[in-house]
């Protein structure tokens, strides 16, 4: 069985979706679409009547809500549940579905309370947006890998996908450790800046290996599966 990512064209590359209850990151710089590709994957189980989690280290929910209504893309529903974890928050308030924390500086007290949650809720999707937050907030590496691998297996207990998202261009701990990579890439061709999407990593699966091009649009993310990011490739 498979599950989509919410973009259609991106689960033919991937040969049918993501497999169920492992956890994958997302790569890629500033403005790539990351947040958005994620938003598509909650999005889609929330409409199916999953019960869905998002965590923002980055972006204050309330702005991720305007971002994600110009797209589209609904996010005040019953079942999808937002924590604002980003650093910038003064105080801790907590009202509807919506939950303030201030995990950002703290890998161990976000592990904790996503687990607490799993315990008392059912979340078949979940999206840490980004790790690379907590990941500078651990200097030792042994530590760090300790913990991860520790979170992994939490999250694994209940069945839940997970999805990261980093803005780390060079291999990490994440990318071994994770059933899958996707990345999000900017190529220079002809003297234009161009959008690719690649899958460099899917454990249990074949799946396409070619960089696709994508695009940005006022629906979300589109990604063009059949064609070739480069001018005269025999693909």
């Amino acid at each position: 069985m498979r599950i989509s990512t919410g973009v259609e064209e991106l689960d033919k590359m991937l040969h049918g979706g993501l497999i169920p209850g492992r956890a994958y990151l997302v790569k890629g710089g500033p403005g790539s679409g990351k947040t958005t590709l994620t938003i598509h994957f909650l999005i889609e189980g929330a409409k199916k009547g999953e019960k869905v989690l998002y965590v923002s280290l980055e972006e204050p929910v309330d702005i991720l809500k305007e971002d994600m209504k110009k797209l589209g893309f609904n996010i005040d529903v019953p079942n999808f549940v937002a924590i604002d974890a980003t650093p910038v928050k003064q105080k801790r308030s907590i009202f509807e579905a919506e939950h303030f924390e201030e995990f950002a500086k703290d890998f161990k007290r976000l592990v904790d309370a996503i687990v607490n949650r799993l315990k008392g809720e059912k979340y078949t999707r979940i999206v840490i947006d980004p790790i690379t937050m907590l990941r500078l907030t651990i200097r030792d590496e042994l530590e760090y890998r300790r913990m991860f691998i520790g979170f992994l297996k939490e999250v694994a207990r209940y069945d839940a996908t997970l999805v990261l998202t980093s803005e780390f261009y060079n291999t990490d701990i994440e990318d071994y450790l994770v059933s899958g990579v996707i990345e999000l890439r900017e190529v220079e061709e002809g003297g234009k800046t161009l959008r690719g999407i690649k899958i460099v990593k899917f454990r249990g699966s074949a799946f396409d290996e070619s960089l696709r091009p994508y695009k940005i649009t006022d629906e979300g993310i589109k990604v063009y599966h059949k064609e070739s990011i480069f001018r005269g490739s025999d693909e």
